[in-house]
């Protein structure tokens, strides 16, 4: 191949283009086409085309439908499903694991597991497995990438490791797994109602806490994005060091992090500690919202008018603050020191929902028996101070 008469060399002097060249033929004697080795300068992407073929794909659909015994288009709608680009007709994007997949798909079903289960299953898989790559490739990157490498010895060095430590993950994968699942089983109910029912993801009161990092938007615009992540990364750690049984931390999401718990009071105690971590991490201040009410679980995630509700709680509380509903505080009454934080109307929630802030009972004191009003509320009521001001006016 012409490298430098396709253009593939432009703008390159030096050892950079000798790199340069060296690789493309490194490549070309691999068997990728001209045309694939063009698309990859154009898209800065030469150096990971190799990789592509170290984890990548041999199989069309069909082929891995005669091997698998699931159909083609199941096999494309479950890649579909993973959030995967839907694959032109000949192209070879499915590997072994993925006959092997299609396979124990097919047993799934064979077992009596439903399309719905199993379409559900592939799309709480997807979106973690994105994450998770995501996550891999960028420690990949950091880990192997060095100021002032040419692209053939970077090129060399990722396609080298990937060999190496792909197999490596497969046993912390399924360990990761295995370890999660033993855990859904102990935290899961199956007694008479479940039994009546048939069905184990009814409705069931459970307390449901959000808590969100204040200014975090803001201090968006004020530091370097490698910076930003570094705090999101830094709540992720503390909400999962706070998520001590019988409190379960759900999902983190940037700048704020879900919790859910049978047990209000330790859902409380977590939210606490959370905010004093925070504070001692030197992050911005955290705030808490916590609600008690029906939610089901559905792909790993809660949704109910208590979630609802714990999210808007959130939104009305002060830095550093853990706000309640009068449910919440009923059921951990003695466990922490009370004060009311007022009524507010909530977007979403019909009538004033009166709240409360929860603070940690010192241990020398008493649980509070009334409802003592804090300074301020936690919603300053402009409205009123406005019609104040008018009446001295006059």
């Amino acid at each position: 191949m012409d490298f430098a008469g396709e253009g593939l060399l432009d703008g390159l002097q030096g050892d950079a283009r000798a790199s340069r060249e060296q690789l493309l033929r490194r490549l070309a004697d691999d068997g990728f086409t001209l045309t694939q080795l063009r698309d990859a300068v154009a898209e800065d992407r030469l150096i990971l085309l190799g990789l592509d073929r170290v984890l990548g794909g041999r199989y069309t659909a069909e082929e891995v439908q005669a091997r698998s015994g699931l159909p083609a288009a199941t096999i494309v709608l479950v890649r579909r499903m993973l959030g995967l680009p839907t694959p032109e007709p000949g192209d070879r994007v499915f590997s072994d694991e993925d006959i092997e997949a299609a396979q124990s798909a097919q047993r799934f079903l064979d077992a009596g597991f439903s399309q719905e289960s199993l379409a559900e299953i592939t799309r709480v898989l997807g979106e973690g497995m994105a994450r998770l790559a995501a996550t891999i490739t960028a420690a990949f990157a950091d880990t192997y990438l060095a100021a002032g490498d040419s692209e053939e010895a970077v090129a060399t060095r990722f396609e080298t490791m990937a060999r190496e430590l792909t197999p490596v993950f497969i046993p912390v994968l399924v360990s990761g797994f295995t370890a999660q699942l033993r855990d859904s089983v102990g935290r899961a109910m199956l007694g008479q109602a479940e039994l009546e029912a048939g069905d184990v993801n009814g409705a069931q009161d459970i307390a449901v806490a959000f808590a969100d990092l204040v200014g975090f938007t803001r201090l968006a615009g004020q530091v370097e994005l490698r910076q930003l992540s570094g705090v999101a990364g830094r709540l992720a750690e503390l909400a999962a060091e706070v998520a001590q049984p019988p409190v379960r931390l759900v999902k983190t999401i940037g700048d704020a992090a879900m919790f859910v718990s049978r047990d209000p009071a330790a859902l409380i105690a977590a939210a606490l500690a959370l905010v004093e971590a925070v504070q001692a991490a030197e992050l911005p201040s955290l705030r808490a919202g916590i609600a008690l009410g029906p939610a089901v679980i559905r792909a790993g995630d809660f949704f109910g008018p208590s979630v609802n509700l714990a999210s808007r709680v959130t939104g009305v509380a002060r830095p550093g603050s853990v706000l309640c509903t009068a449910e919440v505080r009923e059921a951990a009454a003695e466990a922490f020191s009370w004060s009311a934080a007022g009524r507010h109307r909530l977007k979403g929630v019909s009538g004033a929902v009166a709240l409360h802030r929860a603070r940690v009972l010192a241990q020398d004191s008493e649980p509070s028996a009334g409802h003592p009003a804090e300074p301020e509320p936690d919603r300053p009521r402009k409205r009123s101070a406005d019609r104040s001001r008018k009446r001295a006016s006059s």
